[in-house]
C-alpha cells in the first residue's frame, strides 16, 4: 500500500508541476482535466503528506529519548505522533478503496406502494416528503418525473429525479423494502397495520452511456389518468414506453406535453437499463462480495419504521434509532453515514481476507 501511495503521491507532485506551466494555461481543456485529476487524488495526497509527518516527528522524538531530561516529553510526543500515523493509516486505507463509478451522479428514485393498499400508499407519499426534505438539506434539486396518486393523498408509484454532487453515493443504500408499523388514520380500533413500500435508486443515465435504438421502443399514448379533479389530462399526453428487447415498461403522464412526457420516460428508461448492466456485470464477477449493508435487490427488507414506538430500525447493519420524527422529516445523515461506515468496512475486511 505504502508504494502505492508513493506513486500517488509522485503524480500529485507532477500535477501541481504542470499546473504552473504557461502552456497549460493556454489550454482550457487540459487545464480543465488536470484539474479534476488534481481534486481526485488531493485528499489521498494530503492525507499521505500528513502521514510522512508524522512518522518524522516519531523518528524525532525516538531519538530524543537517549536524553534522560528529555525522555519524558519525547514519549509523549512519540505516543501522540504515533496515535495520529494509525489514524492517516487507517484514513488511507478507506481512500485507496475502489471508487464507485457512479457515486458522483445524480439519480432516478422509485417508490412504489407495496403490500397494506391505501397504507401502503400514504407510506409512500412519506418516504417521498422524506427524501425531498433531504434533498432541501443539502441544496440539491429534487423533481418529480412520474406520479400515481390515490384518491386519500397517497401514492402507487413515483419516479423522481435528484441532481446534486454525490447524490448517488449518499442515497444508493436506500434501495430495497421498506416496512412501517403505525395505526391508519381509517382505523376506528387502533390496531396496529404492518405495510411495505420498495425504493429504488438508480443513477442517472446520460445519452452517451445508454444508446436506445428507436426501433427497439413500442411507444404508446393515452389520456392521462390519477385521482381525478381539475389536474387529470384532458388530452393524449400521457405515455407508455415498452424497450421490446428487455420488455422494461415506463409510464409517463405527470407533464401535461406529450413530448415532455415522453424525453422523461426515456430519462427514466436510460437509467433502468444502465442499472441492469450493473446488475448483470456486478453478478457475473465470480466469488462476487455481497456486503453487509446488502444487496441493493429491491426484494431484501432493509428497514422498519415502527411509529407507535417512534423507532426507526436498518435491519442490514442492527441499527436502531429513537428519532423517527426527525427521520421523516429528512434528517438521514446518520443512517447514510452508518452504511457508508459499514461499507467501507466490509470492503476494507473483504481485502484484507483476499476475498475482494
Amino acid at each position: 500500500m505504502l508504494e502505492k501511495l508513493k506513486e500517488l503521491q509522485a503524480k500529485y507532485g507532477e500535477l501541481e508541476h504542470l499546473l504552473t506551466q504557461p502552456e497549460v494555461y493556454g489550454d482550457p481543456a487540459r487545464m480543465a482535466r488536470l484539474l479534476k485529476e488534481q481534486k481526485d487524488l488531493q485528499p489521498v495526497a494530503e492525507a499521505h503528506r500528513a502521514y510522512e509527518r508524522a512518522q518524522a516527528a516519531m523518528e524525532e522524538a525516538r531519538e530524543l529519548m537517549g536524553e534522560a531530561e528529555l525522555r519524558e516529553l519525547a514519549q509523549e510526543e512519540y505516543d501522540s505522533a504515533s496515535a495520529q500515523a494509525e489514524r492517516l493509516l487507517a484514513e488511507l486505507r478507506v481512500l485507496l478503496l475502489p471508487k464507485d463509478p457512479n457515486d458522483e451522479r445524480n439519480v432516478i428514485v422509485e417508490i412504489r406502494g407495496g403490500a397494506g393498499g391505501e397504507e401502503a400508499a400514504l407510506f409512500a407519499a412519506s418516504l417521498y416528503r422524506m427524501y425531498g426534505m433531504y434533498a432541501e438539506r443539502r441544496r440539491w434539486k429534487a423533481e418529480v418525473l412520474n406520479i400515481n396518486e390515490t384518491e386519500l393523498g397517497g401514492i402507487k408509484e413515483i419516479s423522481f429525479s435528484i441532481d446534486g454532487a454525490g447524490a448517488f453515493s449518499r442515497l444508493k443504500f436506500e434501495s430495497g423494502v421498506h416496512r412501517v408499523q403505525r395505526v391508519p388514520d381509517t382505523e376506528a380500533s387502533g390496531r396496529i397495520h404492518t405495510s411495505t413500500v420498495t425504493v429504488a435508486v438508480l443513477p442517472e443515465a446520460e445519452e452517451v452511456d445508454v444508446v436506445i435504438d428507436p426501433a427497439d421502443l413500442l411507444i404508446e399514448t393515452c389520456r392521462a389518468g390519477g385521482a381525478g379533479g381539475q389536474h387529470v389530462n384532458k388530452t393524449e399526453s400521457a405515455i407508455r414506453m415498452v424497450h421490446k428487447p428487455t420488455g422494461l415498461v415506463v409510464e409517463c403522464q405527470d407533464e401535461r406535453s406529450q413530448l415532455k412526457n415522453k424525453d422523461r420516460a426515456l430519462k427514466i428508461l436510460r437509467s433502468r437499463l444502465l442499472e441492469k448492466a450493473r446488475s448483470e456485470q456486478e453478478a457475473a464477477i465470480a466469488g462476487q462480495r455481497r456486503s453487509q449493508v446488502g444487496t441493493g435487490d429491491r426484494s431484501e427488507r432493509i428497514r422498519t419504521y415502527n411509529f407507535p414506538q417512534g423507532r426507526l430500525t436498518d435491519h442490514r447493519i442492527g441499527l436502531t434509532l429513537y428519532k423517527l420524527d426527525a427521520v421523516m422529516n429528512g434528517d438521514l445523515d446518520e443512517i447514510i453515514d452508518s452504511l457508508i461506515t459499514a461499507d467501507q468496512a466490509a470492503r476494507l475486511s473483504a481485502g484484507l481476507d483476499g476475498t475482494a
